[in-house]
């Protein structure tokens, strides 16, 4: 039972090398920076609206006299 845990381990050195190995090959040198370029801009704008979420909710304040919402902008 304890040595199956180890079957699902993260990949070593050499798991590496080959995962980089095919990936090169199905998407070729010049498609990869593109790949990248857009994963990371579509990271960017979750964590944008991600954020953007945080401060709109820490914007608006209920009012306790009428149970209104306030939305403090500044």
């Amino acid at each position: 039972m304890n040595g199956q845990i180890f079957l699902w381990s993260a990949p070593g050195g050499l798991e590496w090398i080959l995962i980089i190995l095919v990936v090169v090959l199905l998407f070729g040198g010049k498609k990869i920076p593109e790949l990248m370029r857009g994963l990371g801009e579509g990271m960017k704008e979750f964590k944008k609206a991600r954020k953007g979420e945080d401060e709109t909710d820490n914007n608006k304040k209920v009012d306790s006299k009428n149970g209104s919402v306030n939305n403090d902008q500044a």
